[in-house]
């Protein structure tokens, strides 16, 4: 990803921004520009989403890169947001206590950093509820 992109990128990642289209009511996460049901007549607004939902399905990360191996094993899942729209993240939880179905709310934290005097990346990872 491109550096502007990146810092572009950031409102709707850091916020849980998406966008809805009032035609037909689908939400998107990441936010689309138009919809692939309504196409040109849909009409696409911004959506910040509550963050609230529950865990579709997850995996266990046991090995990562090297930037994410301090944290190794961790949960990774699949989350349905109430709104309907999924999306992945890591849920922050002991990886035996994680289940299908798991209520969840959405947590800010650090996501990576590059080397230790880099960029720091932030993002939206969840809880349990």
């Amino acid at each position: 990803m491109s550096v502007p992109r990146f810092w572009r990128k950031q409102h709707s990642r850091y916020n849980l921004i998406g966008t809805k289209c009032e035609t037909c009511g689908k939400y998107f996460f990441p936010p689309r520009t138009l919809c692939p049901t309504c196409r040109r007549e849909g009409k696409i607004v911004e959506h910040k989403f509550k963050g609230t939902g529950k865990v579709v399905t997850f995996s266990i990360i046991r090995t990562a890169s090297e930037e994410y191996s301090l944290q190794t094993p961790f949960p990774v899942a699949i989350i349905e947001l109430d709104e309907g729209t999924r999306l992945t993240a890591q849920v922050i939880c002991d990886i035996d206590k994680i289940y299908i179905g798991m209520p969840v709310k959405p947590t800010f934290r650090k996501i990576t950093a590059e080397g230790e005097s880099g960029v720091i990346v932030y993002g939206t990872k969840f809880i349990p509820a």
